[in-house]
Order: structure tokens, then sequence, then C-alpha cells
């Protein structure tokens, strides 16, 4: 069952309870680099059948998507919840399981292997993929990335319990087209963190990260000075080094939406465009740069429009890191 809980982020794509007890300074380091990211939660999801041992778990119905809840009367929290209630089991289980709004119960029969009872299905504690570093604040060791919240299978606010996050590289791109959003693909080395999650978000992921990433520290943007026009966003698309490319916003809208979109924007620069299309999933976070001011990173995606894509204001995003 160890071997369910491990992960190697291949997706594009990120704890509300504890205080990170620090303030980001005004000089911050705009980020850019590509990040693994793990976060865990009570929930355990299905997320694939064995080749081998799945079958009657599908027969049974248990779908992908299902959440674990009981094991006959066993509450199940952990995958080494999962673990120890099989051991207990004789013959049939009941899982209880949420699917959507709804409790279900689906009856199976454990296949005996050399490691213990098994039902035959990969399962999920929590999410990981890969983001990038919006800013990181040498003084107070914070940093933030995505720019956005991470969810779970029922589109609501992940609860994270704890999470990790991972030095990652880029090893292949998807190109985004219209109707059909890319992808960055990459792996994370998970031998060692090099920070600690602390908050998920409406506004991004946080942690603190005493490794950190180098570079200049600059100045934060007021949203008066904001304007349209040429900026700057700093992402990695190919192997673990950033560099900058040249947007345009398009449109400001008002600081207080609080859904990450507070500028429309459009990739101008000819390199990116060749390389992924425009914006692609796992360039969530990418700082935005304008007249040497970091006002803010990259959130969302235009499906029918990969070039263009929305951003979110830093003071927003520090203010829910605070």
């Amino acid at each position: 069952m160890k071997g369910l809980t491990r992960w190697i982020a291949i997706l594009a794509a990120i704890f509300a309870l504890l205080p990170l007890d620090t303030q980001a300074s005004e000089l911050l380091i705009p980020g850019g680099s590509i990040i693994g990211l793990q976060l865990s939660s009570d929930t355990i999801t299905v997320v694939a059948y064995d080749d081998v041992l799945g079958a009657p778990a599908r027969d049974a119905g248990l779908k992908i998507g299902d959440e674990l809840v009981k094991i006959n009367d066993t509450p199940i929290r952990s995958t080494e919840d999962v673990a120890d209630a099989l051991t207990r089991c004789e013959d049939q289980v009941q899982l209880t399981v949420r699917r959507g709004s709804k409790l279900c119960r689906v009856t199976v029969t454990p296949t005996l292997t050399d490691r213990g009872p098994r039902i035959g299905v990969y399962l999920r504690q929590g999410i990981a993929g890969i983001g990038t570093v919006t800013f990181y604040d040498p003084d107070t060791h914070l940093f933030g990335t995505l720019g956005h919240g991470v969810s779970d299978s029922r589109g609501t606010l992940l609860q994270m319990t704890r999470g990790n996050a991972y030095t990652a590289m880029v090893e292949s791109v998807k190109k985004g087209r219209s109707g059909a959003p890319g992808q960055l693909r990459g792996t994370a080395d998970a031998a060692l963190p090099c920070g600690e999650l602390r908050r998920n978000t409406p506004q991004g992921v946080f942690g603190i990260s005493h490794q950190g990433w180098k570079g200049e520290p600059i100045p934060t943007g007021d949203y008066g000075d904001i304007h349209t026009g040429e900026a700057f966003i700093r992402s990695t698309v190919c192997g673990t080094s950033p560099r900058e490319y040249c947007v345009e916003i398009l449109k400001i809208y008002p600081q207080s939406r609080g859904d990450g979109r507070n500028f429309l924007l459009k990739v101008t620069d000819e390199t990116l465009l060749d390389t992924t299309g425009g914006i692609v999933q796992g360039m969530s976070g990418s700082p935005l740069v304008q007249d040497g001011k970091l006002i803010g990173a990259v959130t969302h995606v235009l499906v029918n429009d990969p070039t263009m894509g929305y951003g979110i204001y830093i003071g927003n995003m520090l203010d829910a890191a605070a």
C-alpha cells in the first residue's frame, strides 16, 4: 500500500489551518522556477484500477473518483487505514464511499496477495502536481506559487493537512491549441523537500523554504500604477532555468476580484508561442513584471485561445499569505 502513496508530478496543474508567522518584505525575488507540490488531506480517492486485481472492484461498482469514507465500520483517513482495515476483514468488505454529494455502499471481495488483502485499486491521499514559483522573500523565507488554490475531486478548495514542495524540472511540453489547453510535463525530486507548504488559499499556495531561490529582489507594484501595455512573465518551459517572455496586459479589472482574474494578458513572445502555444498548465504562478516591479502572477488560460489568459495582483497573493 505504501507504493500507492508515492507520487511523481507529471501534471500541471497545489494548510489553511497553520499561520505563517511572518509577513512578506517590500522587496521580493521574482520566481519562475518549476516546483513540485504535494498536498495531503484526509481524503482518500480512487484514481485507477489495478490491471491484474482491479476487475472485482470495477464489477462491484466502485468508480474512479470515489472517496473512501469507511471500510465496514472503520473510518478511513489515510492509505495506512485502508491496509489496516483490510487485514481485519474476512471475505467480503463493505466500502462506504462519497460519490459527489452522495454516500454509496459497495461490496467487494478482496484478493489475498503476498502483501495482504487488496481491493485492486490505486488510491491517492491529497494531490500532487507542478506549478511555478511566483515569489520568494529571502528575509522571511516565505514563498508563493500558482496564484490560485488547489481543488479536490469535488471542485472545492482542498483542505490541506500538510504539504511539501520539491525541486522539479520540465521534461516535455504539450503545446496548447484552441479548445485543448497545453501542459508542461515534468518530474519532481521527491528525495528531499525544498520547502514546507502551509496554506492553500483561493489566491495561491504558500509555504516556507530555507533553501529558497536566488535572484535580485525587486519592489512590488501598487495597483494604481499598473497599466495596459508591455509586461514580462518569468517561466520555465524547458529544463530548470527560467527566462523572461514578453506579454501585453490588455485589460485591468478591479483589485477586489477574488477569482485570480485581475488582469487580462496576451503572450506576444514568439519564442514562447513557438514552444508552448501560449499559456499552458504548469505555468500557473509565473511572476508578472512591469516597469521593474513585481505586479502579479499568471493564473488561467483561455481555453479557446491559449495565447491569452488571466493574472492575479501580487497584493492579493500577499494578503492571502499573511
